[in-house]
């Protein structure tokens, strides 16, 4: 499980980016990879993610 700051989300398109703690380039991220019981995520919060590789690249 990495973990990671979250730089941006736009909870009406459904998408946003995280930044590693580790360092490295930003994550994608969907509203559809998010667990279950959560719809967004707010800028600036601490998350923990499983890296995947998706359509495009992870």
């Amino acid at each position: 499980m990495e973990k990671g700051t979250v730089k941006f989300f736009n909870s009406q398109k459904g998408f946003g980016f995280i930044t590693p703690d580790a360092g490295g380039k930003e994550l994608f991220v969907h509203v559809n990879s998010l667990d279950e019981n959560t719809d967004t995520l707010n800028d600036g919060q601490k998350v923990e993610y499983d890296e995947e590789e998706g359509r495009k690249g992870p």
